[in-house]
């Protein structure tokens, strides 16, 4: 697999400007080749994209090269019934368990789904966005207290802290309202802290973390895709969510205002 240490360490990171829609782009919808609102995705090692589809209660895996997507959790309609979801905010894929687990936003629930049976991993918490490491621990965000934590699946614990836990706030040991999560091969945290308009990375057994982007930090970012206005062409995105790579370093977006899943491929 592209490991996110490679991605940072390589030269390959020039993608084309013009994306390939690989999911959806049919309009907003139910239907097997539409969309709703999708927020975020992840990709498995045949480039299978799975995606939390928000609006139409239901994960929908797009295998490779196909046109419809097949959905595999919910779809039944909204509601919290554990062959039901409400809302679900993302998704990731356990590749070691073989099965799929889920941030079940309005059911306030996070659930590992093996084919059609289901597990809750995690009851009563405002989670947005999911997370794995190497070592097959889970980390979770919870937009409501402001943290995120990291489990470990079938242990019946809470987890320990890992970003956040101080309080809704600006200050480097806080969050507000954090959304999408990443964590590299060293087991630092990427938060996207929605409400600060920044990213923070916190380094494993960190009390604070760091600002990476945003926050009127120093640094400036540098536009990899899109900054074409808000649109429809296949160089422009509306309101982009989720993002995630393949092994080959191809950047895929979430581009939720469009209904579909954009695959930007890397320059070689």
């Amino acid at each position: 697999m592209f490991s996110f240490r490679q991605f940072l360490e390589s030269k390959l990171n020039n993608w084309k400007q013009n994306a390939i829609t690989v999911a959806a782009g049919n309009g907003k919808g139910p239907e097997l080749n539409q969309l709703n609102n999708p927020n975020g995705l992840s990709i498995n090692g045949k480039k299978n994209i799975f995606i939390a589809d928000f609006w139409n209660h239901r994960i929908v895996d797009w295998k490779y090269n196909t046109k419809k997507g097949q959905i595999i959790a919910g779809g039944n309609g909204k509601g919290n019934r554990m062959d039901q979801l409400n809302n679900p905010t993302d998704v990731i894929v356990d590749q070691q368990n073989h099965s799929i687990i889920i941030s079940d936003q309005g059911n306030r629930r996070v659930i590992q789904w093996f084919n059609q049976n289901q597990q809750i991993l995690i009851e009563n918490i405002h989670c947005y966005g999911l997370a794995m490491d190497k070592n097959g621990f889970l980390y979770v965000s919870d937009w409501n207290k402001n943290e995120v934590r990291r489990c470990k699946i079938g242990e019946n614990n809470k987890g320990i802290i890992v970003a956040g836990g101080n309080g809704k706030g600006d200050k480097l040991n806080q969050l507000n309202n954090p959304t999408f999560i990443f964590v590299d091969e060293d087991q630092s945290v990427y938060v996207s802290d929605k409400d600060n308009h920044r990213v923070m990375k916190w380094i494993k057994d960190a009390k604070e973390g760091r600002i990476v982007a945003g926050g009127n930090g120093k640094e400036e970012g540098e536009i990899v895709i899109g900054g074409n206005g808000k649109g429809d062409q296949s160089n422009q995105l509306n309101c982009p969510r989720g993002l995630s790579f393949d092994d080959e370093g191809n950047l895929y977006v979430v581009d939720w205002g469009n209904y579909r899943i954009e695959k930007f491929e890397i320059t070689l």
